[in-house]
């Protein structure tokens, strides 16, 4: 059996609680035999939240108490933290030093800067790691690739953690290269995003708090077609996970997490100075 660690900010959270069932699940339909086994928080009384410990003994996993001790004992290793972006370098720097294959969650770094900090740590220390958000494995996206106009919604708690998942939709359908981004405010707490790039591609996004995930783009024949996200998205990113622990291997390369991490950039500042166009 190979086992993964957790590392997390706090560890009481959707992600590390979804995940374990989501594991072996996915050791079932491929047939391999991992376990997550420990797990490390850095920090204990967050509001709402079980402690370390309470959380360990009810998942049957071993508590670690540095991440040099995480590390130590588990073959692979899943930095979390998905609502906490700003930890990520610092993990990746403990971390990485031990040459595991890694997963880091969404979302993958604060901004760009930070996000190649951490890129080049893993080619430092010659550490395999990929970072995606899950909505990149919505089975109907896969209908869209090349697409030249595309429009998608979605919601969550908040703009900045949420505009990931939209933003990783729509890297991996219309491709890299957008030049800027502008963000109207429109009633009701939504935002619209108007994504420009150098040819004849088009993109908006549409977020508020309360919308489901929906993404439409033309096809061949100028039709706009809808594609609701009701694949089993999640189940897709950690078959990929245990794919990658297998073979090192991801099924995109490194400049889509780049240039998602570069409109996620854009579009904050975007909601900071509105109709304005901001430069990737």
């Amino acid at each position: 059996m190979k086992k993964i660690g957790i590392v997390d900010y706090f560890i009481d959270e959707w992600h590390s609680n979804t995940y374990l069932g989501l594991f072996e699940n996915a050791c079932k339909e491929l047939g391999l035999d991992y376990k997550i086994a420990y797990g490390y928080a850095e920090v204990e009384g967050i509001e709402g939240k079980i402690s370390t410990d309470e959380w360990c003994n009810q998942k049957g996993v071993e508590r670690c108490y540095s991440i040099d001790e995480l590390c130590e004992k588990s073959d692979n290793i899943l930095i979390l933290a998905p609502a906490n972006p700003e930890t990520h370098l610092r993990f990746a720097e403990e971390v990485f030093k031990f040459g595991k294959t890694t997963y880091v969650d969404k979302t993958f770094a604060p901004d760009t800067e930070t996000a190649l900090k951490i890129i080049d740590l893993g080619k430092k220390y010659g550490t395999k790691f990929f970072s995606t958000s899950a909505l990149r494995y919505v089975n109907e996206l896969n209908n869209f690739i090349g697409a030249r106009y595309v429009s998608i919604d979605g919601g969550g708690r908040s703009l900045e953690e949420y505009i990931i998942h939209q933003i990783e939709m729509l890297v991996k359908t219309i491709g890299t290269g957008a030049k800027k981004v502008k963000l109207a405010k429109q009633k009701d707490g939504l935002f619209v995003i108007d994504v420009c790039y150098p040819d004849d591609r088009k993109a908006q996004l549409h977020y508020k708090n309360e919308y489901p995930f929906i993404y439409r783009a033309k096809n061949k024949d100028g039709e706009l077609v809808e594609a609701t996200t009701d694949s089993n998205y999640f189940q897709v990113l950690i078959n990929k996970i245990l794919n990658f622990f297998e073979t090192d291997k991801i099924d995109f390369k490194m400049e889509e997490t780049i240039e998602a991490m570069k409109l996620r950039e854009a579009v904050i500042k975007a909601k900071a100075s509105p109709e304005e166009w901001i430069t990737l």
